[in-house]
């Protein structure tokens, strides 16, 4: 798999989305935002992680809001 800045990713096993800051080799320094708005860094091996796939349906929505946005 390949990842770059700005990517957004997952553990394998699970838990919240987590955004690619930097890539060197097979390391990725990945930042989040916890649950009290406290901004967490770590680096983590690249094998662990799994890009998420974004959900056109939603683009799409946001796509329909603004222009719902621009006739009024």
């Amino acid at each position: 798999m390949e990842v770059k800045a700005g990517d957004v990713v997952m553990l394998k096993s699970g838990g919240q989305p987590l955004t690619v800051a930097e890539v060197k080799e097979n390391d990725v320094l990945c930042l989040w935002m916890g649950m009290e708005g406290d901004l967490f860094r770590e680096t983590l091996p690249l094998a662990t992680l799994a890009r998420v796939e974004e959900d056109e349906s939603d683009e799409d929505d946001e796509d329909e809001d603004e222009d719902e946005d621009d006739e009024e």
